[in-house]
């Protein structure tokens, strides 16, 4: 064959090779640029079109859900980090600073989460990897649930069983004492609510975080999707209305406002309600989400807010070593975590709930009773894992749309004992959460029905819970 039939040949051939190598080359020129591109507030907005497009692809991988947490070893650096996770085309998308090496990661390919912890595993760096879970709120949680037209105080057996009014005769509450909802947000505007929103005190700098900017936490701060990193810009992230209803009636059991118009009362009349929003309308979260917003929780209580519990009323079956490692950084930080059981009737002594199950420190884990005393039929429970129960199946409390409701779930329990947590905290401010935690667990009344259930056999008391040194 004559030397210009082989370059006819060949031709075509380097030029699809080059072709390939110069696409290989642009994407990776890409990916470099997208993690290096850092949006600081105030910036100028001034960019041209090749600028705006890099950012918009940032913006896109910011809002992307990260795939797996990973759990570098001491030692190793920010830059090291870097270079390993931009080895695997990888982006930290944020960093847990109450965690050190505490990462999440996203990977802009959408590869398999299993594979993507499986390669981070293998490095000696790691100390563990693992997928960013899903969470969701029970079902079970809106089962009998009725909006009321006509709420009273009189409706609220919750009250009445844990003896709150004689509790409020030794104290309502001190806004002093900051509980945190770790759910869906708050509807902030609730007239029963509005009064016992936690906000920003001037004195207290807005919240700082290296990966997400600054946001301005006015009300709390939103770790959903839609509140991700760069959205701060565009005012979500610091925006942690409510948009499911979960959140806004858990407050509502800690710190509904005892007004002159409809008598629905939380278990505090007086209290501060931090808004921790993770789980988006439809009720779903991440595991991640749930750790940055406790690491967001840690933060503002070193910067000198005075938050005290955490309430969760939620639950996986997944055990994560993320989110027990930063709970167990709130227990450094002096933070209660009153975690409800689940709502699946199931013994977490053989079937562990998380966070509820963790051994740590400061959790308290509640199961749900109904008027009589006994478990309720939905709840969780546990001799060994579920430390003390409260009132949990049709308990009055705040619905969105300024509205009201009755509603079942062992998340109303933990927030009850979240609500009783602060009471005993007005009565006595300078308790460290091992002195609260016992406490908790002393002020029971003892009920033949949760003999076998709960660790305490017992029921949670207002009264005694205040009365109990």
């Amino acid at each position: 064959m004559s030397r210009s039939k082989y370059i006819l040949y060949l031709a075509p051939v380097l030029l699809i090779v080059l072709v390939i190598v110069f696409a290989g080359q642009v994407k990776r020129l890409q990916r470099q640029l997208r993690s290096s591109v850092r949006i600081v507030p105030g910036e100028s907005k001034a960019r041209d079109d090749d600028a705006q497009n890099l950012l918009d692809r940032d913006l896109e991988s910011a809002n992307s859900r990260p795939e797996v947490l990973v759990k570098f070893r001491a030692g190793v650096s920010a830059e090291a980090i870097a270079q390993i996770t931009s080895r695997f085309d990888d982006r930290v998308q944020d960093e847990i600073e109450a965690v050190p090496g505490l990462t999440a990661v996203d990977d802009p390919d959408n590869a398999d989460a299993s594979a993507i912890v499986a390669e981070y595993q293998a490095l000696a760096e790691v100390e563990y990897a693992e997928p960013n879970y899903e969470i969701s709120l029970a079902p079970s949680d809106d089962q009998n649930r009725k909006r009321v037209s006509d709420p009273s105080f009189e409706q609220q057996w919750a009250l009445t069983k844990i003896q709150a009014p004689q509790a409020w005769t030794t104290t309502k509450g001190r806004h002093e004492i900051v509980v945190a909802i770790l759910d869906s947000g708050i509807e902030h505007t609730h007239a029963a609510l509005a009064n016992n929103i936690w906000t920003r005190p001037a004195n207290v700098a807005p919240y700082q975080d290296r990966d997400l900017g600054m946001v301005d936490d006015m009300l709390g701060c939103n770790f959903t999707a839609s509140g991700s990193a760069i959205d701060s810009l565009a005012n979500s992230r610091h925006d942690p209305l409510d948009e499911n209803g979960h959140g806004t009636s858990c407050a509502g059991v800690v710190g509904a406002e005892c007004g002159a118009g409809p008598r629905v009362c939380g278990v505090n009349q007086n209290v501060r309600i931090m808004s921790l929003k993770f789980l988006n309308a439809g009720g779903f979260g991440t595991v991640a989400g749930a750790v940055q917003a406790i690491n967001y929780a840690i933060d503002r209580k070193r910067a000198g807010v005075n938050l005290r519990v955490i309430s969760a009323g939620w639950g996986l079956a997944q055990h994560s070593r993320a989110l027990e490692d930063v709970i167990s950084k709130a227990y450094e930080a002096g933070i209660l975590f009153v975690a409800a059981a689940g709502d699946s009737n199931v013994d977490n002594d053989t079937a562990p709930q998380y966070p509820a199950s963790y051994q740590l420190g400061n959790i308290l884990s509640v199961a749900a009773s109904d008027r009589s005393d006994a478990l309720a039929p939905f709840s969780n429970y546990g001799a060994k894992s579920v430390q003390l129960a409260a009132p949990g199946k049709d308990v009055l409390t705040t619905a969105l749309g300024n509205d009201y409701e009755t509603r079942s779930g062992s998340s109303l329990a933990a927030s009850v004992v979240a609500g009783v947590a602060a009471l005993a905290l007005a009565k006595q401010p300078d308790l460290t959460v091992d002195q609260l935690r016992s406490l908790l667990l002393k002020s029971v009344d003892k009920v033949p029905a949760l003999q076998g259930k709960v660790a305490t056999g017992g029921r949670i008391n207002a009264a005694k819970a205040v009365s109990t040194k």
